[in-house]
């Protein structure tokens, strides 16, 4: 099973698009979904999030994802809804009044923060991060260091949680449980974990830095790279499609 973040390979349309058609094509759609407030257009993007999906067979994966997302956008969503008295009065607080327009906007929030995340999330999964860093320095004229500094960023999150599951493992076979009490005495247990983590980190990150030394780091440059990176057909109408989302949706804020 593949971890977190880490490349899964594929034949599908989204794994053979240019990594900065992708990047910026899941840009615009993010964007897209935060400049209308159009529940339906909203869940029709979501829609759209979800086929992507499942045409390269990241379905699986993106379920979780939205699990993760829906924690954050519930507490969006009651914030929303205690402190937002739209529309016609449905209940009643000290301080004002839950209104259909309070559940209308806990809810967009739900669908927008779901339908934007999608995307981006996907683009890590069908992408090499080499590709993706590769590409910007070819095709957009990033300074590699810049592109190689968030490559490694993303490159070492994965890393970072299989060190920490590998710590959580070796203690509980000393017999401490995780799993049990509450909250207060759970991030007391993880408490003590940050300090291996560190330690690992900090070896892994020394490590990565010598290695790109003496791989004549400092003397890269956008010639440097022996591939190419060229915007093909299906590139450019990715990109078209990304632009008609995001002109759809301005222009759905100017409808009666």
């Amino acid at each position: 099973m593949r971890g977190f973040l880490e490349y899964v390979p594929g034949d599908s349309l989204l794994h053979r698009l240019n990594p900065v058609a992708k990047v910026l094509f899941a840009v615009l759609f993010a964007i897209a979904c935060f400049c209308t407030g159009n529940l339906v257009f909203l869940a029709a993007m979501l829609a759209v999030g979800l086929g992507l999906a499942a045409s390269c067979g990241m379905l699986r994966p993106t379920f979780g994802l939205m699990k993760a997302v829906l924690v954050f956008s519930l507490l969006l969503a009651v914030l929303l809804l205690l402190t937002t008295p739209v529309g016609d009065r449905l209940v009643d607080l000290p301080w004002g009044y839950i209104g259909t327009g309070s559940v209308l906007a806990a809810v967009t929030t739900i669908v927008r923060l779901e339908a934007a995340a999608i995307p981006l999330f996907l683009v890590f999964y069908v992408t090499k991060m080499s590709d993706l860093s590769n590409a910007a320095v070819k095709v957009l004229h990033v300074p590699y260091k810049y592109a190689f500094t968030f490559a490694s960023t993303v490159h070492f999150i994965p890393v970072f949680m299989n060190d920490m599951g590998a710590i959580m493992e070796a203690q509980t076979a000393r017999g401490i449980q995780f799993d049990q009490g509450g909250i207060v005495k759970k991030v007391r247990l993880m408490a003590p974990l940050c300090v291996p983590l560190l330690v690992s980190s900090v070896r892994k990150t020394n490590s990565s830095a010598i290695a790109a030394e003496v791989r004549g780091f400092d003397l890269r440059t956008r010639a440097s790279g022996y591939r190419e990176y060229p915007l093909k057909a299906a590139d450019w109408l990715a990109l078209v499609l990304g632009a008609a989302l995001l002109a759809a949706a301005i222009a759905l804020n100017f409808l009666p």
